[in-house]
Order: structure tokens, then C-alpha cells, then sequence
């Protein structure tokens, strides 16, 4: 019994030795520390450039596909012109599905889908 005593005040007195070079060795050098400030800073910059780059490949991609439907437009009115009054030909059919499925694509496009 007394050797199990010894061996217990041996082995604290065995940790309270080793504790500060265990605080040392775990202990963190501030300049090995990335610097998260300027980090997150870059981030938001960058983030941020990306953002005014998609707004502005939005912003013409609208401006295109608002003139391709306003020339799609220009060309249905010219077929259901030359189309007779009880006949409409098939290229009519094609613009007007055309024109509908580029206004849809600018619609999406406008909410910013």
C-alpha cells in the first residue's frame, strides 16, 4: 500500500513538472496564424468583383436577347403580313415559338434566375 501511495505522489508531481512544457509546446505562434481580417477582406473583394462581373454579363446578355426579340418580332409581323388572311405558314409557327422561348430566357433572366 505504501508503494502504490508513492507511485501516486511520484506520478503528480510527474505532471505538475511537465505542465508548462506542455503549455509550451501547444502554445501558438501568432505570426504562424494565417491573418484572417485581411483574409476574409480579399474574400469579400473578390467576391464581390465576381458579383459586378455577373451583373454586368446579365446586363448584356439582356440588352442581346431584347434586340434578338425585337428583330423576331420585326420578322413575325412581316410573315403574318405576307400570310394570307385564313393561311399561316409554318415560319410564322417557328418565330412565334421562338419569340416565346427567347422571352422566357429574358424574363429568367431579368429576376436574376
Amino acid at each position: 500500500m505504501p508503494s502504490f501511495r508513492l507511485h501516486g505522489i511520484a506520478a503528480l508531481l510527474l505532471l505538475i513538472s511537465m505542465e508548462p512544457a506542455w503549455a509550451q509546446r501547444h502554445a501558438y505562434d501568432i505570426s504562424q496564424l494565417p491573418n484572417t481580417n485581411a483574409q476574409n477582406e480579399t474574400d469579400l473583394q473578390t467576391q464581390q468583383q465576381l458579383q459586378r462581373l455577373r451583373q454586368k454579363k446579365r446586363f448584356e446578355d439582356m440588352r442581346r436577347d431584347s434586340q434578338r426579340l425585337l428583330d423576331l418580332a420585326t420578322e413575325l409581323k412581316e410573315y403574318v403580313n405576307k400570310s394570307g388572311e385564313n393561311v399561316l405558314s409554318l415560319n410564322v409557327v417557328r418565330k412565334a415559338e421562338e419569340i416565346e422561348k427567347l422571352s422566357r430566357q429574358v424574363k429568367n433572366n431579368m429576376r436574376g434566375e
